[in-house]
């Protein structure tokens, strides 16, 4: 195959046959809100959008502000951005994210670049589709406490409420609504402001689309490798959205999604630490221990450190880590097989890596806090 310099409409019609998936389902497309206007990089698919969760400005706007607000969380400390910082892609720069209370979470904070186009959210749950629905989960989770809203609901409703900034943005937001302040309508303003979060304008985007000189020539040497059969990167992290758990509102790749990189290998057999068995947790199957979504490799200079733990520091080491085949787990991922990387290839790897870093989406105002 050839590499991925084709501009984005063709990357999106060569999609299944390039990746070597077995069925991209093409699906009728969803009824689009003619009220919200899609600012989408260039060649950029709709994304996916529940019916019952249309886009609006003005959810939107109103999603911004209950993001970087502290009242949503019961002791007022800790906003969805103290996770999500834009700076940093939406991670927060820790191994484990951190809950309201101080307790420590078991797994980092996901990137939100294009968590629109997820098939799946968190790490390795199957069964969170929909971003509304795993907001429910750091609002509302007590083991482990991230917002703990549980059993505040009331107090935060009421916070909110005394704003009269929001009394005039939940209005417009929920114009047909008895009653407005509700948590059903803070998780659809939140997931529809999250839904805005999509990045494509990188240094390797502009490649795509026609501009030799955007990347360097080491950049163009990396991506070279990445789309290699010899490294095989992209057989996890490929796609317009550089992560094979994608869709859009016209398709959904049809392929397993969860992948045992082999990043433990405890006994007996194979063992992942216990807080974090991955897709092993919610079907007990022994060929699903230590298997975790790909996430997006969009904007990943920023998001270090890596793995769902954290517990690798740096893009070098992650690199060396799949380069030396893992650590040999039973159920490892045929993917995970190790490869010669020379220290030049080291550097032109990085410098691909890097060039997916997109300065524009992390510094756009439509994203920032507007308090």
């Amino acid at each position: 195959m050839r590499p991925p310099v084709l501009g984005m409409l063709g990357l999106l019609v060569l999609i299944p046959g390039w990746l070597g998936l077995t069925q991209a389902e093409v699906v009728t497309p969803q009824a689009v809100d003619s009220a919200y206007e899609w600012d989408l990089p260039a060649g950029f698919p709709l994304p996916y959008v529940p019916p019952d969760n249309p886009m609006s400005s003005s959810k939107v706007e109103l999603g911004r502000h209950l993001f970087y607000d502290t009242r949503l969380s019961a002791n007022n400390t800790q906003s969805c951005a103290s996770c999500h910082q834009p700076a940093l892609a939406f991670t927060d720069g820790r191994a484990q994210a951190v809950g309201s209370s101080g307790e420590v979470l078991p797994r980092s904070a996901l990137s939100l670049t294009n968590a629109a186009y997820n098939l799946t959210y968190n790490w390795a749950n199957p069964t969170l589709t929909r971003i509304e629905e795993q907001l429910v989960l750091p609002l509302f989770s007590e083991h482990p406490v991230e917002m703990g809203v549980s059993g505040h609901e009331a107090a935060i409703l009421q916070r909110l409420a005394e704003d009269a900034r929001y009394r005039t943005l939940f209005a417009q937001a929920f114009p047909e609504a008895d009653e407005v302040f509700t948590f059903e309508h803070i998780i659809a303003a939140l997931a529809s402001f999250t839904r805005t979060l999509i990045s494509g304008d990188s240094p390797y985007d502009a490649f795509l689309r026609g501009d030799r000189t955007a990347i360097s020539e080491a950049a163009q040497r990396g991506l070279k490798l990445f789309f290699s059969e010899t490294l095989k990167c992209h057989h996890c992290h490929g796609g317009f959205n550089l992560s094979l758990a994608s869709r859009t509102a016209y398709w959904t790749i049809q392929q397993d999604i969860f992948f045992n990189t082999g990043l433990y290998n405890l006994p007996p057999d194979g063992r992942y630490p216990e807080a974090n068995t991955g897709l092993y947790a919610f079907t007990g199957q022994e060929e699903d221990m230590g298997r975790f979504r790909p996430p997006t490799l969009r904007n990943i200079a920023l998001t270090a450190p890596y793995m769902h733990d954290g517990s690798i520091a740096t893009l070098e080491g992650v690199i060396r880590f799949y380069s030396e085949g893992g650590r040999d787990n039973p159920q490892q991922s045929d993917l995970i097989s190790g490869f010669g990387l020379s220290a030049q290839d080291m550097s032109d790897l990085i410098a691909f890596l890097e060039s997916l870093t997109d300065s524009a989406f992390i510094h756009d105002p439509r994203f920032g806090n507007p308090w």
